[in-house]
């Protein structure tokens, strides 16, 4: 009975501590430290989240909605014992406003930190350098400024870093060099300047460098061919100098090259000997001179290359047909000659530009392949067989060799860029250009009057479009529809009046940013789009900013040149240089946009010449009558003065010694 009764309370006892013991494991459920709790709610009442962010629970609780990997804003934890610690904070495209908190500094223990694609203003304060385990930074597409912190040099686990499209002023510090572990670096449009430091030839792991659209200076750094492990490189729309480095040669790796847009001493190609494993290359506007190598046809996964607006001479490799994965190949404005490859249109080739070379021969076999588009305008190319060979031939007038006349010239024309046909109030008449251009392509109008080009395609958008539209209403302008549409271009964009008079012209250019927008609340209004505009081969408009010019978006305004037309051809050409942002408000949004163009006569070359011979007969009777003038008055003056003078006779004297 004992032994019964001994059992029974063993058995109680042993009931008693289990339930204990689950009591304790229950009771001590790992909690956040009280400092970041108070320091995150401080945060997120300092950025107005609490509709999107009310943590009313511990913030490390288990099964966290907002702890969720998809989730934003996004507060995930680790645990050690019982107290957890914040370590990764997502508030990302939020539109959260105000300054970077120094409560965000308590949060010590913070690996991955996004707070990119918002409005956040002031500088980035040096007491990010105290969040030491940081791998991921992202504060990319804000409106910080001021100098980039040295401090964040003391983040040396960093494998991302983006401080991209901001406002920052002045160099990157030298301390970036110890981030010996970053793999990832997006600088882009971040407003910085200076030479990029040698520090940075310590980056060895690095594998990706956007670093486009800043104001870097000098030498193009030869140790960036020491960072083996670089996939991809953009450095496109900065002040550098070249050459590219030979040591270039070396970036074994690379997938995605992108250099523009370059000054100083011309490039050879020769560095891309080894470099197969690229898909994109676009070396556009970078003083390359001498031949095309035959090694590029070898490079068998390329898809896109862009060799345009260089010095490049010789003829196009034949080992170019080979190139069975390319889509997309720009070769215009350079010096290329002899004729084109027989089969350089590909199975996968979409645009072939090689407009303004002196090429000539006949067009390749294939070249009516369905889906591919051609330009060989300001070439010497047999145009027969293409659908707009008239206007191909009357192109031919952009040469500098050839002299053109025109039966029965016009003196003006109107183009509704991007759009349908309409007549302004004051009864200007501008013609459709709605229909849809390529990647390489042209179209004139249905008179022949003018023609219009595009050349380049936007990489990173699916569905490229090369027409803009709003349903907007458009300020400062009587003439709001004339602005609802444009032509945009990621690249080149031409117009050209064809068959025109001689003589000289004005050339109004109609803009109206519909794309951008100017919200100060919204990280939407954060783009910047620059541009080039060119008119008879003379740069009109440097780094053109419409909506800081027009004083905002979706308001109008006009831009007024003359220019003289010799040969027949006026050419307007509007040019992205590499310069703006690239992706705000969507991937993608960059280059040159135009809603209209107005052309009209002047003055004609011979009214011109009349004047002239007038002008000159004027200046001729003018000075006549003024040099009589002189010898009248100088006359009538000597008299005066010697009437009343002594007679001097002249007296014959020998020399001396005789």
């Amino acid at each position: 009975m004992c032994v019964i009764c001994c059992c029974s309370v063993m058995r109680i006892l042993n009931f008693s501590f289990i339930v204990v013991w689950v009591f304790q494991v229950v009771t001590a459920q790992p909690t956040t430290d009280p400092n970041e709790v108070a320091a995150l709610s401080k945060m997120i009442d300092y950025w107005n989240l609490r509709g999107k962010l009310n943590i009313t629970t511990d913030p490390c609780a288990q099964n966290a909605t907002w702890a969720n990997e998809n989730a934003n804003p996004r507060v995930a934890c680790d645990c050690l014992g019982n107290t957890c610690h914040i370590t990764h904070l997502k508030i990302y495209a939020l539109d959260i406003a105000g300054e970077i908190p120094s409560d965000l500094f308590v949060l010590k223990e913070l690996m991955d930190l996004n707070l990119g694609q918002n409005v956040l203003n002031g500088s980035i304060p040096p007491g990010i350098g105290h969040l030491s385990k940081m791998q991921y930074l992202s504060l990319g597409i804000n409106n910080l400024s001021g100098p980039v912190p040295p401090e964040l040099g003391n983040l040396t686990k960093l494998l991302s870093l983006s401080f991209s499209s901001n406002n920052f002023f002045g160099r990157l510090p030298i301390t970036l060099g110890n981030l010996t572990s970053l793999e990832q670096l997006y600088i882009d449009s971040s407003g910085v300047s200076g030479q990029i430091p040698q520090e940075f030839a310590n980056l060895k792991s690095l594998q990706i460098l956007w670093a486009s659209d800043n104001l870097f200076n000098g030498k193009l750094p030869d140790f960036f061919g020491t960072l083996t492990k670089l996939r991809v490189l953009r450095l496109q729309g900065t002040s550098l100098q070249g050459p590219i480095p030979s040591s270039f040669s070396a970036l074994n790796n690379l997938e995605d090259l992108r250099i523009g847009d370059l000054s100083g001493e011309d490039s050879s190609l020769e560095f891309l000997k080894n470099q197969t494993n690229l898909s994109i290359l676009i070396l556009r506007n970078c003083l390359l001179s001498g031949q095309i190598p035959e090694q590029l046809g070898t490079f068998s996964k390329l898809k896109l290359l862009d060799l345009s607006f260089n010095k490049l001479t010789g003829h196009i490799p034949t080992s170019f047909q080979d190139l069975a994965s390319l889509q997309y190949m720009y070769l215009g404005n350079n010096n290329l000659s002899g004729g084109l490859p027989a089969n350089i249109i590909g199975p996968q080739l979409n645009a072939i530009d090689v407009s303004f070379n002196p090429l000539s021969g006949n067009l390749p076999q294939n070249f009516a392949k369905v889906g591919s588009s051609m330009i060989i305008v300001g070439t010497s190319i047999n145009a027969n067989g293409l659908q707009d060979s008239k206007v191909s031939g009357m192109l031919q007038c952009l040469k500098a060799d050839l002299k053109c006349s025109n039966k029965f010239p016009s003196s003006s024309f109107s183009i509704k860029c991007g759009g349908t046909g309409q007549t302004s109030a004051s009864g200007i008449e501008y013609d459709d250009d709605s229909e849809t251009l390529g990647a390489a392509s042209q179209r004139a109008s249905s008179d022949n009057l003018w023609a219009v080009s595009n050349v380049g395609n936007f990489i990173s958008n699916p569905a490229p479009e090369f027409i803009a539209q709003t349903d907007s209403q458009i300020t400062e302008t009587l003439e709001s529809e004339l602005y609802k549409t444009a032509r945009i271009s990621p690249s080149s964009l031409r117009y050209y009046g064809l068959g025109l008079e001689n003589g000289r012209y004005s050339v109004e250019l109609h803009f109206a940013e519909i794309v951008m927008d100017d919200v100060s609340q919204s990280w939407k209004g954060l783009g910047r789009r620059l541009f080039d505009v060119y008119i008879q081969g003379k740069r009109v408009l440097q780094d053109f900013n419409i909506q800081k010019e027009a004083g905002g978006s979706k308001r109008a305004m006009i831009k007024t040149f003359e220019a003289n037309v010799t040969n027949t051809i006026m050419d307007i050409h509007f040019f992205w240089a590499g310069k703006g942002t690239c992706c705000i408000p969507f991937q993608s949004t960059f280059g040159p946009l135009v809603s209209a163009i107005h052309v009209s006569q002047v003055s004609d070359g011979t009214e011109s010449s009349k004047r002239d011979k007038k002008q000159a007969g004027k200046l001729v009777g003018i000075a006549v009558g003024c040099a009589a003038g002189l010898v009248i008055i100088s006359s009538l003056f000597y008299l005066w003065w010697t009437k009343d003078s002594p007679k001097h006779i002249l007296i014959q004297r020998e020399s001396p010694g005789k």
